[in-house]
C-alpha cells in the first residue's frame, strides 16, 4: 500500500466519503431545459492527502432527463419558458420539452499542502448537453417547431476547495471544507435563432459562487466498515446577465463495506438528498423567479469501487430517484450513472 496515504488512508481503501462536489446529484440540476449533474458520494474528492501527495481523478457522468414531471408527479407534457435576456423578459411556455442528455467529463486534482489541509481544484472538462424541444410556441404555432440544435458543450465552472481536517483518529474523521466556484465556463452561447441561449443550457454560469461543507466518517469496524455523513452549501451569486442561480443544499448519508480485502473491493450504498432555489431574473419590471427552477430530490445511490493497485483505484454508481419535486413542471431523470478513476503520486 502506498505509504503517502497517511492514518486515514482506510476512507480511501474502503471506499465513499461523504463530500463536497459541485454536482452528479442527486442526478438532477433541474432548471428551466433540464440540465442536470450527478451529486454524489465518489470517495476522492472529499478526502485528506498527505503532505506532497498529488491525487488524480477522472470521471465521466451520464443524465439523460426525458421524464415528465409537474410538482411530485408525472405530467404528459412539459412546457418551459425561455429567458430573454436582449428584452430582459421571461416569455412563459415558450416551448415544450423532449428531452435533455447531459454528459460530463471531470478531473479533479488535489493536493496535500499539510497533514491536515488540502486543496483540491474540481474542473468540469466537458460538460456536454444535447437538448431537444419544440421551440416558438404561440397561439399560432401551437405545436412549435422541432430543434436539437439548442444545446450546448464546453469547459464548465472551476472549483478552488480548501479541506482541513481538525479530527482524525482510528476511528473518526471530521472535514471541513470552503472555496469559490469562478465563472471560467461559457454563459453567453448562442442558440440557433442568434439569441443567448437558456442559462441552464449554458457549461457555465457567469457567477462566482462560495462553498461550504462539512463530512463526518466513522469507522464502525476499522478497515472493514465504515457509515459518513456530510453535508455542503452554495451560496449563488448574480451575473452580468442579471440571471441569480438558486442556492443550493446537498446532504448525503450512506455506508460501505470492504468486500474483499485481498483485492480491495469495497461497495456502498448512499442516499443524497437536494435542495436548489428558485433562480431570479431581473427583468423590465424588476426582479423575478424564473418558472420550472428550483426543485427537491431525494437519490439512492449503490456504489463499488476497486482498488486495482497501490496507486490506482476504479469506481461506479448508479443513481435512482426515490423522491423528486419540480416548481411548476419540468424533465427529470430516472438515473444518473458515473464512471471513474483515481490515481495518486
Amino acid at each position: 500500500m502506498n505509504k503517502k496515504l497517511l492514518c486515514i488512508k482506510w476512507p480511501v481503501l474502503i471506499g465513499l466519503w461523504a463530500g463536497f462536489l459541485l454536482p452528479l446529484p442527486t442526478p438532477q440540476v433541474f432548471a428551466s431545459c433540464g440540465s442536470g449533474n450527478c451529486f454524489l458520494v465518489t470517495g476522492t474528492q472529499e478526502g485528506i492527502s498527505s503532505p506532497g501527495q498529488m491525487t488524480l481523478d477522472i470521471s465521466y457522468r451520464y443524465i439523460p432527463m426525458d421524464d415528465f414531471q409537474s410538482g411530485s408527479g408525472s405530467t404528459s407534457e412539459v412546457l418551459t419558458p425561455k429567458v430573454d435576456f436582449e428584452n430582459s423578459l421571461i416569455e412563459n411556455d415558450h416551448h415544450r420539452e423532449v428531452r435533455t442528455i447531459n454528459e460530463l467529463l471531470q478531473v479533479d486534482i488535489g493536493y496535500g499542502v499539510t497533514e491536515r489541509f488540502t486543496l483540491q481544484v474540481n474542473i468540469p472538462l466537458i460538460n456536454n448537453r444535447t437538448h431537444e424541444h419544440y421551440d416558438g410556441i404561440s397561439a399560432t404555432n401551437p405545436t412549435g417547431t422541432f430543434t436539437r440544435e439548442d444545446g450546448s458543450s464546453g469547459i464548465g465552472d472551476i472549483r478552488l476547495i480548501g479541506r482541513y481536517a481538525p479530527v482524525i483518529s482510528t476511528r473518526h474523521l471530521v472535514v471541513i471544507g470552503g472555496g469559490l466556484k469562478f465563472p471560467t465556463g461559457e454563459y453567453k452561447l448562442f442558440n440557433a435563432e442568434g439569441a443567448i441561449n437558456e442559462p441552464t443550457v449554458q457549461p457555465g454560469t457567469g457567477s462566482y459562487d462560495f462553498l461550504v461543507s462539512l463530512f463526518y466518517d466513522y469507522q464502525i469496524i476499522p478497515h472493514k466498515l465504515d457509515t459518513f455523513v456530510s453535508g455542503s452549501y452554495q451560496v449563488t451569486t448574480e451575473n452580468d446577465l442579471d440571471y441569480e442561480f438558486g442556492d443550493q443544499t446537498l446532504l448525503n448519508v450512506g455506508i460501505s463495506y470492504l468486500l474483499e480485502s485481498k483485492k480491495n473491493i469495497s461497495v456502498s450504498s448512499q442516499l443524497n438528498f437536494r435542495h436548489a432555489d428558485r433562480d431570479a431574473f431581473e427583468t423590465t419590471t424588476g426582479g423575478a423567479g424564473v418558472p420550472s427552477t428550483g426543485s427537491t430530490s431525494l437519490n439512492f445511490t449503490p456504489g463499488v469501487r476497486i482498488q486495482s493497485s497501490d496507486n490506482l483505484s476504479l469506481y461506479s454508481f448508479l443513481q435512482f430517484p426515490v423522491y423528486q419535486y419540480v416548481n411548476e413542471e419540468n424533465v427529470v431523470s430516472r438515473y444518473g450513472l458515473v464512471l471513474g478513476a483515481t490515481y495518486t503520486f
